[in-house]
């Protein structure tokens, strides 16, 4: 009774390629995705500390 399930679901899975469009840029597009997810942490660490150092120090001159 199984048996026509598996094969329907290993004939999608064998469709699905089709719809893979490969290309030359397809390295370049998961590089760049890739490193914008990898590195928009970092700046955005840099943006924090930046922006409260900056309060801190307009805090600091407020006091005296």
């Amino acid at each position: 009774m199984a048996w026509p399930l598996i094969w329907v679901v290993s004939e999608s899975y064998a469709d699905s390629y089709r719809y893979m469009h490969v290309s030359i840029d397809t390295p370049w597009i998961i590089f760049l995705f890739l490193m914008i997810v990898i590195l928009l942490p970092f700046f955005l660490m840099a943006f924090l500390y930046w922006r409260n150092a900056v309060r801190k120090n307009a805090e600091a001159g407020d006091e005296n």
